[in-house]
Formats: C-alpha cells, sequence, structure tokens
C-alpha cells in the first residue's frame, strides 16, 4: 500500500512561484510513474506533469510546458512540482498519483493506484 501525502500549496500572486511536494509514507516511489493532476471548480481532474522514476522521463501538459517542473529527491521518496509564472488560471486543487511500478506515464486518471488528499493552489491578485 502506498499513501501519498501533498503539501506545498497555498495564495500567491500572478507571476510568483509554488513548489508542491508529494510525498509517499513507508516505501518509495522509485521505479513507479507519480502524476501531479489538478481539478479546477466545476471541471474534470486533468493531468499536468508525470515522471517515470525509473529513468526520469518527465512529461507535460503544454499549458504548464515552460513553467512547471516534475522532479524527485534522490532517495525517491518525495516527487516535487515546481510551479514558475503562475497564472490564475493555474488555480485548482493539485493532486499526486501513484502508479504501479514500470508502467508508463498517462494522462488517464484512472489508471493511477494511489491518490494523495489533494494541496489547493491560487493564483489571485
Amino acid at each position: 500500500q502506498v499513501q501519498l501525502v501533498e503539501s506545498g500549496g497555498g495564495l500567491v500572486e500572478p507571476g510568483g512561484s509554488l513548489r508542491l511536494s508529494c510525498t509517499a509514507s513507508g516505501v518509495t516511489v522509485a521505479n513507479r510513474v507519480i502524476g501531479w493532476f489538478r481539478q479546477a471548480p466545476g471541471k474534470e481532474r486533468e493531468g499536468v506533469a508525470c515522471i517515470e522514476t525509473l529513468d526520469d522521463n518527465t512529461f507535460y501538459v503544454a499549458a504548464v510546458k515552460g513553467r512547471f517542473t516534475i522532479s524527485t529527491d534522490n532517495a525517491k521518496y518525495t516527487v516535487y512540482l515546481t510551479m514558475n509564472n503562475l497564472k490564475p488560471e493555474d488555480t485548482a486543487v493539485y493532486y499526486c498519483a501513484a502508479r504501479g511500478r514500470y508502467y508508463a506515464c498517462s494522462g488517464d486518471v484512472g489508471l493511477y493506484d494511489y491518490w494523495g488528499q489533494g494541496t489547493q493552489v491560487t493564483v489571485s491578485a
């Protein structure tokens, strides 16, 4: 069983930055696929970024490419989402999710086995 806990959300002005953390309790995320998703009010949950920790391949949705960076710590217990140049449209609850070992990144929420509780990101002046 993998338990994921997100942290680092908050209120930030447009153009600002935040770093979200997703920490796995008791196990590493090594060789797993970790995705960051977000859900804005009234909208479906969407994939934002993903990392295949086996070889650190990363993927981003077009709306965040060049602004967001997904990474892991050396011990592979925490996955980060560094968000720069934030925009009001980035406002959402952000979730991390884990997929089984040796799978590939995907934006399909149904393919992920474990989810965190979410952390709110609000971008507003």
